[in-house]
């Protein structure tokens, strides 16, 4: 059940989130809004891969 909520979240988050990977954000120059964005779709996605 958890894992299946996760997988729903990290799709949610692929469709609506930016991806800052494609768009080449330096992490030393990433404004707090883009690292909070970052941890979440980082927390989402290991959950989802347990």
């Amino acid at each position: 059940m958890k894992k299946a909520l996760f997988r729903l979240l990290a799709k949610i988050n692929k469709l609506i989130l930016p991806s800052f990977t494609k768009k080449r954000l330096d992490l030393s120059k990433a404004s707090k809004y883009q690292m909070a964005i970052i941890g979440w779709r980082y927390f989402v996605t290991t959950n989802a891969l347990d």
